[in-house]
């Protein structure tokens, strides 16, 4: 799973805020039902985007490799019908270009996790967000940012388990079911003592966050996110 590491990259150098706004404006492009030669331009822009944050689109689809798979399967039910005519080619080329949509937007996604810390995310949030909302949202997303790699790794590690102890000769439910269940314990094990962590380092709504600052690169990619969310080409 892509996460954040430190590095000396474009991306590592903005703003958050900036990079947010760049991500949206990107979103609404790519998800507007663009034309082939938009999703083409789209496209080059994704991949220089991954540059700025010293990626490659191979790690990028790797990591995301079951997230781009159930985008396959999308359009593969899409397409395929109950009676004649069997395949409906219409249906299937309008959900494979919102498939793809998706899959750029997630490239993007992919090179600000990896540029952006979550104490940094946190701050944009609040800055965006004023008052006890955006204090509640920041702290959520930066728990969801640090939960959610330790959750991946217990069920991976519940997965080997069961295949040192012969678990694949088991049926695929029977297997589901056990690893489903035996990780939803260990999720709601690990919360509880997040929880009592959180209330013995005395949790404050109002952490010292990290300093932000707009630079002329930062409002570069402002005023650049502004000309992709407005386009009339989308």
């Amino acid at each position: 799973m892509l996460a954040y590491e430190p590095d000396e990259t474009i991306a590592h150098g903005l703003d958050p805020r900036a990079k947010l706004a760049f991500q949206v404006a990107f979103a609404v492009a790519a998800l507007a039902r663009p034309s082939i030669v938009t999703l083409a331009a789209l496209t080059v822009l994704a991949r220089s985007t991954l540059a700025t944050a010293g990626l490659s689109p191979v790690s990028v689809l790797y990591g995301y490799r079951h997230l781009f798979a159930f985008l396959a399967l999308s359009v593969l039910l899409a397409a395929v019908t109950v009676g004649p005519p069997w395949i409906d080619v219409a249906g299937g080329v309008r959900t494979a270009r919102a498939a793809y949509g998706v899959g750029l937007v997630l490239l993007v996604s992919a090179a600000y996790v990896r540029s952006t810390p979550v104490r940094h995310s946190r701050a944009a949030i609040q800055r965006l967000v004023p008052g006890a909302p955006g204090r509640l949202l920041g702290l959520g997303v930066s728990l969801v940012f640090r939960f959610l790699p330790v959750v991946r790794h217990d069920v991976l590690t519940i997965r080997d388990a069961m295949a040192v102890r012969l678990g694949t000769e088991r049926s695929m439910p029977d297997r589901a079911a056990t690893i489903g269940a035996r990780s939803l314990t260990r999720a709601f094990a690990r919360a509880d003592r997040l929880s009592v962590a959180m209330q013995a380092r005395c949790l404050s709504w109002n952490a010292t966050l990290p300093r932000l600052s707009f630079s002329r690169d930062d409002w570069l990619v402002v005023a650049f996110s502004l000309a992709v969310g407005t386009s009339p080409l989308w």
